[in-house]
């Protein structure tokens, strides 16, 4: 007997509610990589910027606290504040990315005008904006849980606001988190369960307005150089052909930490667009797949949260998840493939890794949002063997 009901009490154990370990270990793991590489590429960079040789080093530490914080203080907030937020979130969008044109506010940079001054720093404000619409979005689909059998409005209506907000970020100019935003926005409608006829007319009607778009000047030109950047390896292509330099000189396992040649002047932005590029020639293709796994893993686990969250019939937890989950998987393969010379080139950071105040804490941010779903839904399942029993009783 006594085995028995210790049999039973082991069926029904309470599940741990302790915050998920392999999104915290993959997030340390890319956090650490990221300090690294920071350090590694700070040298060279801080003296074209006439700075210390750990200026950027230390901010990019100063900025991991900033977003550590941040994630940290969502133990305060709960998912139900987060979805009264939503039908708000999209009109705070609009604000937020029309700031940078506000005289004496917004901050330029090489033709540019994508930040605001804070004064002790400058914040990219399109990284707000891609969460508040990931909290906007969510709160719509949670409302719509047949989007399947909805009219073909219901399908349109969040594309068209993404398309507002993807007017705005192409005057700054910025097509590159335009187009991520949009296919966060279009991801998350597919995971709604979108009916296929309906997405396959979006996506028919998209490739005028990208193809438009891409035929900007320096546009095309990027698109040009990306298909041979060898044609003008000294101008255009000058970017490209190093980051190739850079990733054909790592071979299997790199020529060493700190022994990267094309950090030295030759590859721009060592530490912030191309810092992959950097990596992978110190590193090698072993450390390559070592971020590929990382990143795969943090993804990966997110998108089991938010089934999870699905299961347990949270749908505004569920989308919110899913729709960070995209965001850092697809910001993270555009940003590689572009130092890969995989993709034309943008001026996207690498999440967790790239030195880049605004990218870091609104992604430790959404990390943040992603453990406190996680630890609501243990809580939730840790309540309800407990229910069960006094019911049995």
């Amino acid at each position: 007997m006594a085995q028995v009901r210790q049999a039973y009490r082991a069926r029904d154990a309470a599940p741990s509610a302790g915050l998920d370990q392999v999104v915290i270990l993959a997030t340390l793991g890319l956090l650490v990589i990221g300090v690294v590489m920071v350090a590694s590429t700070s040298i060279a960079v801080a003296e074209g910027y006439a700075v210390s040789v750990w200026h950027f080093l230390a901010k990019h530490l100063v900025y991991i606290g900033l977003g550590v914080a941040l994630a940290a203080s969502l133990s305060f907030i709960g998912t139900k504040q987060m979805q009264w937020l939503a039908p708000i979130a999209f009109p705070l969008s609009v604000l937020v990315l029309l700031l940078p044109f506000v005289p004496g506010l917004g901050h330029e940079v090489n033709g540019s005008t994508r930040w605001i001054d804070l004064g002790v720093a400058k914040f990219q404000v399109v990284e707000a904006v891609k969460l508040l619409m990931i909290v906007f979005v969510a709160g719509y689909l949670a409302k719509r849980p047949q989007l399947g059998r909805a009219r073909f409005l219901e399908t349109l209506k969040p594309l068209l606001l993404v398309g507002l907000l993807a007017g705005i970020l192409l005057k700054q100019p910025d097509m590159g988190s335009a187009v991520v935003l949009g296919a966060i926005v279009g991801g998350m409608i597919w995971l709604a369960g979108a009916a296929w006829k309906h997405l396959f007319v979006l996506g028919l009607s998209s490739l005028p307005l990208l193809t438009f778009a891409a035929l900007e000047p320096y546009r095309l030109q990027r698109v040009m150089t990306f298909v041979d950047p060898w044609a003008d390896p000294f101008n255009s292509g000058f970017q490209l052909t190093q980051a190739l330099i850079a990733v054909g000189r790592g071979q299997v396992d790199g020529v060493g930490l700190g022994a990267s040649v094309q950090k030295l002047y030759y590859l721009p932005e060592a530490h912030t667009d191309f810092i992959f590029a950097v990596l992978a020639e110190e590193l090698g293709l072993l450390g390559i797949v070592f971020v590929l796994v990382l990143f795969s893993l943090l993804v990966g686990r997110i998108f089991l949260i938010g089934v999870q969250a699905h299961r347990q019939e949270r749908p505004f937890s569920a989308f919110m998840v899913w729709g960070i989950g995209l965001w850092i998987g697809m910001q993270a393969l555009v940003s590689m493939g572009v130092n890969l010379g995989m993709l034309p080139t943008k001026g996207l950071t690498l999440p967790l890794i790239s030195a880049g105040g605004s990218s870091l804490i609104m992604t430790l941010l959404a990390i943040g949002v992603v453990l406190r779903v996680q630890w609501e839904l243990s809580m939730e399942a840790r309540q309800q063997p407990r229910r069960r029993r006094s019911w049995q009783v």
